[in-house]
């Protein structure tokens, strides 16, 4: 099972193009931990995965031992990341004291009346956190995110997938694994009714607007600002939402 855990690990890193992954104004170990973080929050590296060998990894991604040796020091410190004595490298799991508050909580209770207020409630306090708190690195994967979202051509289910990913990286960047853990579930939670704010083009524009001013927040370290960024953006993809789904 770890094998090809492994295996798919290999398989979605080798999947990525990598002509543009070195940038002169970010190191290359913050490189490396802003593409596994976002592999991580985007669902391509699931936890419990173990990553390649050191020197199978630092091959797959085109960037010496040395660099591929800084990024792991900052991933494990960030708890994204354990290595472990003779099992190697595996991406962490949520919390489990945390994951038990969704498997024991009845389904009736999980309204999306409550799932709402529920982010409105922990994301602006992500937000204020990674503006004072974000890496270069972590500044590096949402800015990614944003690239991809500016495309005029996405698709519902690709802007859907990219703004799990850039909450997902937001909440790495305020280095809080147990918020990190509480917005796994939310996302969990939420990935439904989350469709519904990006079903037309013009939905998608305004999330990535929404996501951008958040960012320009968090880049600029002011933690208000990014927290009442990101209290519009949610207000805006409630107010989505109800136009799209009357009962909410």
């Amino acid at each position: 099972m770890a094998l090809d855990k492994s295996i798919k690990s290999i398989k979605s890193i080798k999947s990525v193009t990598f002509d543009a992954f070195v940038r002169q104004s970010t190191s290359v170990s913050s490189e490396i931990v802003a593409h596994i973080e976002t592999l991580i929050s985007s669902g391509s590296l699931a936890p419990g995965t173990k990553l390649p060998a050191e020197r199978e990894l630092a091959q797959v991604l085109k960037v010496s031992r040395a660099s591929l040796r800084e990024a792991m020091h900052e991933l494990e410190a960030k708890r994204v990341v354990e290595r472990r004595p003779g099992r190697g490298t595996i991406v962490l799991e949520a919390p489990a004291h945390v994951r038990t508050v969704y498997e024991e909580m009845p389904e009736s209770e999980r309204t999306l009346r409550d799932v709402a207020e529920l982010r409105e409630t922990i994301e602006p306090k992500f937000a204020q956190l990674a503006a004072e708190r974000a890496t270069k690195a972590g500044l590096y994967a949402l800015e990614r995110v944003l690239e991809t979202t500016a495309r005029d051509d996405l698709t519902q289910e690709e802007s859907l997938k990219a703004d799990i990913t850039f909450h997902m990286l937001l909440a790495q960047a305020s280095q809080n694994p147990l918020m990190v853990a509480l917005n796994s579930l939310a996302n969990s939670w939420t990935e439904s009714v989350r469709a519904f704010s990006h079903g037309t083009d013009e939905a998608r524009r305004s999330s990535h607007l929404g996501h951008q001013l958040i960012f320009t927040a968090v880049r600029s370290g002011n933690g208000a600002a990014a927290r009442d960024a990101m209290l519009a953006h949610l207000a805006d993809v409630t107010h989505l939402t109800k136009n799209n789904l009357p009962s909410f």
